[in-house]
């Protein structure tokens, strides 16, 4: 089946993008607004944009009313934020933090979130996140003004905490982490059966060198 997106209503797109283009990284981000309202909500938009420097990218999907959410409005006014990794001990305070609150109810009040200051930015982190990216904001780029467009930004990685049992000296420990990925719908993905594959390599002729 072949589906034209001229000929779709942007729902219709939305519900195939999201339910093909899975697992999807969950950045649960932490901000706080211009008035002190500690703020977090997940994002499964979202991914490594850079290296060097260390960028991080997550983007908004437009609300069906056309206002920003909390997150992108706090951080284009204060700059800061906070991007923790969600594993299933986090799932269901993560999944509570999705909940539509008017700006000047917290969300980790309203989810119970336990939270402690940050390293280096004024957003609050989550207590139990395995890992955490703080970070201040680089650029917003406005792909869409349109209900369900994507308004993207770049975030600049300040510091970087890892939890001590799930660092070998070399690699956060894949085993360890447990990391949580975002489905279509209401579907999460648990990383509880890994498989590691070596990277090929290739010989000067380009053949394929087995036990390589």
């Amino acid at each position: 089946m072949i589906f034209e997106t001229s000929a779709l209503e942007a729902n219709d797109i939305y519900r195939l993008l999201v339910g093909g283009i899975s697992p999807r990284p969950i950045a649960w981000i932490s901000t706080l607004s211009k008035e002190g309202v500690a703020n977090i909500a997940p994002y499964s938009f979202f991914n490594v944009a850079s290296c060097n420097p260390p960028i991080l990218w997550y983007s908004q999907v437009n609300p069906r009313h056309g206002q920003d959410k909390d997150t992108i409005r706090n951080l284009m006014d204060t700059r800061e934020c906070v991007v923790h990794i969600v594993n299933s001990q986090l799932l269901e305070k993560m999944n509570l933090s999705c909940a539509l609150l008017p700006p000047a109810q917290s969300e980790f009040e309203f989810a119970e979130i336990e939270s402690e200051p940050s390293h280096s930015v004024a957003a609050l982190s989550v207590k139990h996140a395995p890992i955490r990216y703080e970070c201040q904001l680089r650029e917003v780029l406005q792909l869409s003004t349109l209900p369900s467009g994507g308004t993207v930004a770049l975030l600049d990685v300040k510091s970087i905490y890892v939890d001590d049992r799930l660092w070998d000296g070399q690699m956060i420990d894949q085993q360890q982490l447990d990391s949580v990925g975002k489905m279509g719908g209401d579907f999460y993905s648990l990383t509880t059966d890994l498989r590691k594959l070596a990277r090929p390599v290739v010989s000067s002729t380009g053949e394929h060198k087995k036990g390589g």
